[in-house]
């Protein structure tokens, strides 16, 4: 990336680390349930894809409710492979943030 090059902008001063803030357990709290909740929303678009690839068949016919049980499966799916760290994205993310919103380097 180019250097700030002297340019004092509000919006590049809010985005930079700031060491001088601290974030209260609460909005740790709150922030790993947002990392958590936006894993379980990229799971369950990879699963309805990956779902989408298999081809129609079977013994009964494919009709909105069918649709309607099958996206709450893969949603509970996706919640639970994001409670239990299945692919890690959550917790990089969260590290990545708290990284940038506290300042420090913790792992």
């Amino acid at each position: 990336m180019y250097p700030n090059q002297g340019i004092q902008s509000p919006a590049l001063q809010e985005s930079s680390p700031a060491s001088t803030k601290t974030l209260s357990d609460r909005d740790m709290k709150s922030l790993k349930r947002s990392c958590r909740q936006f894993e379980a929303i990229f799971l369950q678009s990879m699963l309805k894809a990956m779902r989408k690839t298999i081809p129609d068949g079977g013994f009964f016919e494919k009709d909105t409710a069918h649709e309607i049980y099958q996206d709450m499966l893969d949603q509970e799916i996706s919640n639970e492979m994001s409670r239990r760290q299945s692919i890690g994205l959550a917790d990089q993310m969260y590290r990545q943030m708290e990284k940038h919103l506290t300042g420090s380097e913790k792992k």
